[in-house]
């Protein structure tokens, strides 16, 4: 299986920021970390073990991209304000620095988005923000609620950044067409996971608002655990 690692300096970021691709064809996934988790993290979790076939047969290829929570979410000693403005440059950085890449790799125009846990936050909210590069929105166990990590604050800025917030007031015929029409939308959740009443809110209001979308329900005592997302990610995926 092809394994690149690459690093550049993100003057975006203003810091080193890491990558591994996995993979030498096919259509393009990015891949966000858990929470403060790494790029190495989909690797060493059994992730892209379990996509194996589909990575060897140049079906799939894998971008896992470094997270920065610790700088941004997680960052108790900063403001709330300068944490969701890291969380923001981190997005630019995305944009405009590894989705060239993923375009230039892949030949595709349009990528796949995908996390586990806070990752599915990551993945979720960039496509509701940037639907017109994503073509598919695959968010495992994911948590969309960031007012947990503002202390009371809140702004516009929090407001654009925190979808169970944005997204039932969003009238906007451009972005719900692409929505309703150029994503399809994947979110799983386990029986017994503790993000389950968070996706179950999300798909209600993706209901509400017409956008067609899967819940995808994993009974037997499913956790919100690595195992369930190997399995997960080769029932998407593969």
């Amino acid at each position: 299986m092809n394994r690149e690692y690459h690093k550049w300096y993100s003057t975006r970021l203003n810091r080193e920021m890491e990558l591994l691709l996995h993979g030498h064809a096919g259509a393009p996934i990015l891949v966000f970390p858990t929470s403060m988790g790494k790029f190495f993290e989909y690797e060493d979790r059994g992730m892209v073990n379990s996509l194996g076939w589909e990575l060897e047969s140049g079906k799939l290829m894998l971008f896992c991209v470094d997270g920065i929570d610790k700088e941004s979410w997680y960052c108790k000693w900063a403001h709330p304000s300068g944490r969701v403005t890291r969380h923001m440059q981190y997005e630019d950085y995305v944009v405009h620095e590894v989705l060239p890449l993923m375009r230039q790799r892949s030949g595709h125009s349009r990528v796949a988005v995908t996390g586990c846990s806070f990752g599915g936050y990551h993945c979720t909210n960039f496509a509701l923000r940037h639907p017109d590069m994503v073509s598919h929105c695959v968010s495992m166990s994911g948590a969309y609620d960031i007012r947990q990590f503002l202390d009371g604050f809140y702004d516009e800025n929090c407001y654009f950044n925190n979808p169970v917030d944005y997204l039932p007031n969003l009238s906007d015929p451009w972005y719900l067409e692409k929505y309703r029409h150029d994503v399809r939308w994947v979110f799983g959740a386990g029986e017994h996971d503790i993000c389950l009443g968070a996706n179950r809110h999300l798909s209600h209001i993706f209901q509400i608002k017409g956008i067609p979308h899967w819940f995808d329900f994993w009974g037997l005592g499913a956790v919100h655990d690595w195992p369930l997302w190997q399995l997960m990610a080769k029932k998407y995926f593969g």
